[in-house]
């Protein structure tokens, strides 16, 4: 391939040298817009980490200083470096709060992603009268408030006598967070190559055992990704839990989950101040999702970007 020809102040053509790549350079502007934008974006996403890490680190280390410390120099340093706080924050209800929250979402959460994935893929590989009305019905429902129903939600719950209970507030996690994952794994099943599921029919293979076998294994990335949200936004769930577990009587235990938990454990110091056992709780509600989200990272970022890359 010939050497791309330039003009010369008297009209004469020479052949120019290409970059060292053979790919065409390019303007002097545009390199430097693209590095007014890198430096631009690079130090946005670094004031971000910071806004966000900072608080964190003050948190955490918040939980080894005494009440003393904390009002004479927030920012300083620990003295002492005990665990002996997150032993008392734990003794003082944050462990049976904890232990609720876990309870809740091992069942919400899976069940949110098992019938949020069947109703999705219906909705995205089947044509049906009505197909587009029911997913807009699901997408309609992300977009509610939740605030408009608690009204109607707590004495619906407490008609099915279920207030106060585990189970009642695992139907209203699953019911809360079902239109999300159907928005999001719609999405993510129509990426998905029809001839897979095809072969799979002309194979003999039932709509159930092509569902659960075949489609649900290769929508593993967006399953991972929608499920970590779904268990951030039910871990951390304040309003619900406020409204539907409340004991109903003087013989009725307490089931608070973390969010409450953390209130309660507030309220119970009264003129008491135990600022590090506070700040010791909410590090172990803290702490669960940061390993959760940080383990799991790839898979989030390999979800969210298949669908359109595909």
């Amino acid at each position: 391939m010939s050497a791309p020809l330039k003009t010369t102040s008297y009209g004469d053509s020479v052949p120019t040298s290409p970059p060292p790549d053979g790919r065409p350079g390019k303007p002097d502007g545009d390199r430097g817009e693209g590095v007014v934008l890198n430096v631009f974006s690079h130090g946005f996403l670094a004031l971000w980490a910071l806004l966000i890490v900072l608080p964190l680190l003050w948190l955490v280390l918040s939980s080894f200083k005494t009440d003393s410390q904390i009002a004479g120099s927030a920012f300083g340093w620990p003295q002492n470096w005990s665990l002996d706080v997150f032993s008392r924050a734990w003794d003082k209800g944050i462990g049976d709060y904890f232990l609720n929250t876990v309870l809740v979402l091992a069942f919400s959460v899976p069940l949110t992603m098992l019938f949020g994935s069947m109703a999705a893929y219906v909705l995205a590989r089947y044509q049906f009268w009505g197909n587009r009305l029911l997913y807009y019905f699901f997408v309609a429902g992300a977009m509610f408030p939740v605030f408009l129903a608690l009204v109607p939600l707590f004495f619906m719950v407490k008609r099915l006598d279920m207030l106060n209970t585990y189970q009642g507030l695992i139907l209203v996690y699953v019911a809360y967070s079902m239109p999300f994952t159907v928005f999001f794994m719609h999405a993510f099943f129509r990426t998905l190559p029809t001839a897979v599921f095809e072969a799979a029919i002309l194979d003999g293979a039932s709509h159930t055992r092509t569902f659960f076998q075949v489609m649900l294994p290769m929508a593993k990335p967006g399953l991972i990704s929608v499920g970590i949200f779904n268990t951030l936004g039910q871990w951390n769930q304040f309003i619900l839990p406020t409204v539907l577990m409340q004991p109903q009587s003087g013989d009725d235990p307490e089931r608070y989950v973390l969010t409450q938990g953390l209130i309660q454990l507030q309220q119970q110091q009264g003129y008491a101040s135990d600022l590090p056992v506070l700040f010791a709780g909410v590090t172990i509600a803290m702490i669960p999702m940061l390993v959760v989200y940080l383990s799991f990272q790839r898979q989030v970022q390999a979800g969210l970007t298949s669908a359109t890359l595909k």
